[in-house]
């Protein structure tokens, strides 16, 4: 597979000459079936360094932006997210946006690891902001486990507005599963989905220790 030569013999060869990558945690991740990886949101580059350091295979929930891309810097870059297992993601509400969570369900109903920013974009000021419902959505209705996980210092290794990262030191740290599955039958209640949103959220707020913004983060991040 595609997927698994790449991260093999070319992204993980390359972070690990330029960047010192601590992990604290991997014993949290299950061996095998469904869960969801819920991060902290820094940098384009945490689609990057977070699947590129596990052993198993991560489907990422990615905007669609990255897909739609036009020329040839836009194919290449579509190209390359799909063949890292990135799914695209569309934040516009309604119909599409659903669509997008379905193909997620499909992904953990297969047993797959789903990466996921709960805050639906990159943080444009290094602060971590109220997560959305989709999460919780995904949780609820499939009754996976959530595994918070902050990323850490991914933000000064490429600023938003730098088009590579730059060699440095990052973090990636994985909590302890979160089980919702005892609440599968409250998928359609709202106050239940806010609920299990903010508990994801705190247990990455826990790992990451960013000031928190109890707002929901700007759909577009201001470049520096």
């Amino acid at each position: 597979m595609l997927y698994d030569f790449l991260k093999r013999f070319a992204v993980r060869p390359l972070l690990r000459i330029f960047f010192k990558i601590e992990i604290q945690g991997l014993n949290n991740i299950p061996d095998s079936g469904g869960a969801i990886l819920a991060s902290n949101h820094l940098s384009v580059s945490d689609s990057v360094f977070l699947p590129a350091s596990l052993e198993r295979p991560v489907v990422f929930l990615a905007k669609d932006d990255y897909f739609n891309g036009k020329g040839l810097k836009g194919r290449f870059v579509a190209w390359f997210f799909r063949n890292i297992n990135q799914l695209p993601m569309d934040r516009s509400g309604g119909q599409k946006s659903a669509a997008s969570l379905a193909s997620a369900n499909v992904a953990l109903a297969e047993g797959k690891l789903l990466g996921i920013y709960p805050e639906g974009t990159r943080s444009p000021d290094g602060r971590l902001y109220r997560a959305k419902l989709g999460v919780a959505k995904l949780a609820l209705e499939t009754g996976v486990p959530v595994i918070p996980i902050a990323m850490i210092n991914t933000d000064k290794v490429q600023p938003i507005g730098q088009r590579l990262p730059h060699p440095g030191r990052i973090g990636i740290k994985i909590g302890k599963p979160l089980d919702f599955s005892h609440l599968k039958n409250e998928a359609g209640n709202p106050i239940v989905m806010r609920q299990v949103a903010d508990e994801i959220r705190k247990a990455i707020n826990v790992l990451s220790g960013q000031v928190y913004a109890d707002v929901y983060a700007p759909s577009k991040a201001k470049k520096k």
